[in-house]
């Protein structure tokens, strides 16, 4: 591999991604799934790269980008957090948070199981292989690649590959099955404020902002003179990652049993990065909208090189026991998600289900995508209880990720599954009974 390697296939990647916002653009089938320009390159990639047609020229590194790209999405998110005045006890943050919170843990504890005691029963799968679905599903691409640079530390190669498919897959699935619930609810009375899909804002359905509606990217805080802003922000990034790096590497030279991944050890030096620039008072030159676009920007390659990077051979020899897992694990969430949700909130219960339903199964723009038909114009507040909600959620999503590889290494994942299946368990209890 050479500098011009890695040149050759980001851009081809980028000319992908640019074929696929076309077709988002102009292809009304793609609109009504709401499928990412990204996830199309993905496809794209895989069809006619070396994994299938080989027409592109794409390199076999293209699973190492994924790994490289998801630390650099971790090394954003202690910069671009937000301080906020509110606990997870108020009536409705604390129900999403105990619904989405639990609904979290049961799909790992579900996936955990399946892989340890049942489908390694009747085909030779790895014990981690249940592990593929929650990461696929309630993680997004974003976590497959995670789990699957964690996983490979331990020589289970294929976990990446497995683990993204369960992405794609979900992603179509929470359209799919989504859009069924949606017309199903309205028919039944269960929806409060739906919006059929032909009103629509055109920049939900296209992806293109009109000129009205476009704001500005962040703001510039040098001179371009000195230091271009873009150029600050992007290496405060990349130095928080190489120091989660460096980390990673100390930790598996200290503790060869941890081996912590670098996306973890990243979200760590991001902490502590963030801590001396407030110490300093140099924040103030960081700019949050940027470092936002910027984390997109990597998850839209991410998700291309992730699915673009998938090893069909692997998928092929797991197909069965691989359908078998994210069946059941739809079919499971799917349950969850709307007895529930019926359940637990108070008002609004169908729209903030269906947004549930969303980034359970596929990503946080599928839920918002479906509960913009359930709920136009926002009076759910679902996306205001859900922010606050997930600032909770966010570290122990972060912890299941960084151990789940580490405890089933050691042979600890039938306590894993364990303790997701009862931490679950208790929350929705208590949930339950608190909130009548």
């Amino acid at each position: 591999m050479t500098a011009w390697t890695l040149l050759v296939d980001a851009g081809i990647v980028s000319a992908l991604l640019l074929l696929g916002k076309l077709l988002r653009a102009r292809v009304r089938f793609i609109q009504k799934l709401f499928i990412p320009p990204s996830l199309l390159a993905g496809f794209a990639g895989l069809i006619f790269g070396p994994e299938l047609l080989g027409w592109l020229p794409l390199s076999g590194n293209m699973g190492t980008y994924a790994g490289i790209l998801i630390a650099l999405v971790f090394a954003t998110l202690p910069l671009t957090s937000q301080k906020q005045e509110t606990s997870a006890g108020n009536s409705p943050v604390g129900r999403m948070w105990a619904y989405s919170q639990a609904g979290m843990l049961l799909q790992w504890a579900l996936g955990a199981a399946l892989g340890l005691w049942v489908l390694r029963a009747f085909w030779p799968v790895n014990p981690a292989f249940g592990l593929a679905m929650p990461a696929g599903y309630c993680g997004g691409h974003g976590t497959a690649a995670a789990i699957g640079e964690a996983f490979s530390k331990y020589g289970v190669e294929e976990m990446q590959s497995l683990a993204m498919t369960a992405a794609t897959i979900g992603i179509i699935a929470s359209v799919v099955i989504g859009m069924w619930r949606i017309t199903r609810g309205a028919e039944k009375g269960e929806t409060a404020y739906l919006s059929p899909y032909k009103d629509l804002p055109p920049e939900l359905r296209t992806g293109i902002l009109p000129k009205e509606k476009r704001s500005s990217m962040g703001m510039a805080t040098f001179s371009a003179i000195s230091l271009d802003s873009m150029t600050f922000n992007f290496a405060v990034i990349a130095l928080i990652t190489v120091l989660g790096y460096g980390l990673s590497k100390a930790v598996a030279l200290l503790w060869p049993a941890l081996m912590l991944p670098v996306f973890s050890c990243a979200f760590l030096a991001g902490i502590a990065v963030r801590w001396i620039l407030r110490r300093t008072h140099t924040d103030d030159y960081l700019s949050k909208p940027i470092i936002g676009h910027l984390s997109g920007a990597f998850t839209d390659y991410l998700v291309a090189f992730g699915v673009a990077s998938i090893k069909l051979k692997v998928v092929a020899q797991y197909i069965v026991p691989l359908l078998i897992l994210l069946a059941v694990g739809l079919v499971c969430t799917f349950l969850y998600v709307f007895l529930i949700g019926r359940r637990i909130h108070s008002k609004a219960w169908f729209e903030k289900s269906v947004f549930t339903w969303g980034w359970f199964t596929g990503t946080m723009a599928m839920g918002i995508a479906l509960l913009r038909i359930t709920d136009p114009d926002g009076r759910s507040r679902c996306l205001d209880d859900y922010a606050l909600a997930y600032l909770y959620i966010a570290p122990v999503e972060i912890a299941l990720v960084t151990f789940s590889p580490v405890l089933f290494a050691n042979g600890w994942g039938g306590w894993f599954a364990l303790a997701c299946a009862l931490a679950g368990a208790a929350i929705i209890v208590f949930a339950l009974r608190k909130y009548k």
